[in-house]
């Protein structure tokens, strides 16, 4: 039997300035994509992080209001190594986040408050790669934010937005969906890939209670693995991949 050859991966495209990255809870852009984040900063790109929750349900040993707190300080110090100074968070309960109007309410708003040519995302279908389960936060952000990106520039959707001074941003071109099992391009994480692990390490608290492994041999290992993995589909560099939808 013939073995079939994944299909090269494209360069994302490079004629933007400014991305918002939207996910459910601290550590998930970290886990995915913030080595491509780091080499857009490095070239003077703007983005910003909107997290739906602080995560505080994160931890099994740690109360909520002790959890929360501490998760959203490790946040803004992981994105502050992948050059990310803008950290919002909308307060959404951490683990039953519900898809619906109101979550595309408050990512349409952060939409048109950061007026972004590229909006990315984690996978929001309902496993990854077929094989493990996802979580239903992930899927209800994921999908909101594919509908928010149209909702942002329809002043008609949600006026109250317009009333607040929000007006409306069109100017969304593409969402980027890290994650995914069908990715379509891949950005060079050669560069980024050493802060992207300081970064993910900056959950430090959350990531010894994952793992007894040594959490720097456990991120590093992680990290490494998918950008060698991407790269076989990328000319043999290491890469983060996303399937780039265009709107």
């Amino acid at each position: 039997m013939t073995e079939v050859t994944p299909a090269q991966l494209d360069p994302m495209p490079d004629d933007w300035q400014r991305a918002l990255a939207v996910a459910a809870h601290p550590d998930d852009l970290e886990y995915g994509c913030s080595a491509a984040i780091a080499s857009w900063t490095d070239a003077g790109r703007e983005v910003a992080y909107v997290l739906a929750t602080r995560g505080e349900a994160g931890i099994d040993t740690l109360d909520p209001a002790e959890c929360g707190p501490l998760r959203e300080r490790e946040q803004r110090a992981g994105a502050a190594v992948v050059g990310v100074s803008t950290v919002e968070f909308l307060d959404h309960r951490d683990g039953v986040i519900e898809y619906g109007t109101a979550l595309r309410r408050d990512i349409a708003a952060a939409v048109r408050r950061h007026r972004p040519e590229l909006v990315i995302t984690l996978n929001h279908r309902d496993t990854w790669g077929g094989t493990f389960w996802n979580t239903p936060d992930h899927v209800a952000i994921g999908r909101a934010v594919l509908d928010a990106a149209g909702d942002a520039g329809n002043r008609w959707i949600f006026p109250e937005l317009t009333e607040q001074g929000l007006e409306p941003w069109t100017g969304v071109r593409w969402v980027a969906v890290a994650g995914s099992s069908t990715p379509t391009h891949a950005v060079d994480a050669t560069d980024g890939l050493d802060r992207a692990v300081r970064s993910l390490l900056e959950h430090r608290a959350y990531i010894q209670a994952l793992t007894d492994q040594d959490p720097e041999e456990y991120v590093r290992g992680f990290l490494t693995g998918n950008v060698r993995e991407t790269g076989k589909r990328f000319g043999g560099r290491p890469a983060v991949a996303f399937e780039l939808l265009s709107r």
